[in-house]
């Protein structure tokens, strides 16, 4: 019992533990709640570009802020709105398909990104952790920042909670309830983008997708309900990002890879395990029938 104490209470006498903890907390709650749309409209592939397309946006506030990391988050936070929309805006025109849409953008803003990165010559050390995340890195500051806009995006969701849900499960519905859906379209697209703005140095950019995605199809797996797949969501969210954490701290490996690894690892389990649509259950009721 002392030594599973202790295996919980040692990383807390540190206080970027302390900052990091309640950081991933916050980080995989808000992206759970927000995934669950992300996961019900299919915009998965959205949500990746998007985190890469922000690339951009940090190059600048690292060259202009001289490496510091304040301007990091206010650039980053104006380039994926500016992005989001501009995806939005793309994807609605009767051009090009939605996916082809989105992966010109993703890719041609994730190489203006790289290009403005390697203009420094110090940027493999100084901005890593942007792509990987840094969340023993977290400041005060960071915190602050963290914890105002994830509440900002959670007040919004459960704000427009009926529209959003009424827009996800039928359309048809919404137009004949003449609710403002390229309105409520382009409002969702920001909340994703804030989102992954502030998850970026939890988990950094090439890891966002995951927590967008995952704990929301693990909590898809497990329920039918659209509230109660929220709060599954971001139980399983803050519950992986607090084991992953932990793993980081006693294996040494990346804290934003151990958070992602112990998410999918959870949804592994749900795949296989869940009680309505689970693999192993209908393998077991079919056989069985």
């Amino acid at each position: 019992m002392n030594e599973l104490l202790n295996f919980l209470i040692d990383p807390l006498s540190y206080p970027f533990m302390i900052r990091g903890l309640i950081a991933v907390i916050i980080v995989g709650a808000v992206c759970a709640i927000v995934g669950t749309y992300v996961v019900l409209r299919g915009m998965a592939f959205f949500g990746d570009a998007l985190a890469h397309a922000i690339l951009p946006g940090v190059a600048v506030g690292y060259l202009v802020g001289g490496g510091a990391r304040g301007p990091l988050f206010w650039w980053a936070m104006l380039t994926a709105v500016l992005a989001s929309f501009g995806i939005g805006a793309l994807s609605k025109g009767r051009q090009l398909k939605e996916d082809t849409a989105i992966g010109v953008i993703f890719a041609g803003m994730f190489a203006l990104g790289i290009a403005l990165i390697s203009t420094t010559s110090s940027y493999t050390v100084d901005l890593t952790h942007f792509l990987f995340g840094d969340v023993l890195g977290v400041s005060r500051t960071d915190l602050l920042l963290t914890a105002i806009f994830g509440g900002f995006v959670v007040f919004a969701v459960f704000a427009f909670y009926k529209e959003f849900m009424v827009l996800s499960f039928d359309p048809v519905l919404a137009a004949t309830m003449r609710l403002p859906a390229g309105l409520l379209h382009y409002l969702l697209l920001v909340l994703i983008a804030v989102t992954i703005v502030v998850s970026l140095q939890t988990v950094g950019i090439a890891l966002m997708v995951a927590m967008l995605v995952t704990p929301a199809a693990t909590a898809y797996l497990l329920t039918r309900r659209l509230p109660t797949m929220m709060l599954t969501g971001a139980a399983i969210g803050a519950l992986s990002a607090i084991s992953g954490l932990y793993l980081s701290f006693y294996v040494n490996i990346a804290s934003g890879a151990a958070i992602v690894l112990v998410c999918t690892t959870f949804f592994i389990l749900a795949f296989l395990f869940a009680p309505s649509k689970g693999v192993v259950w209908s393998y077991l009721r079919n056989r069985g029938a």
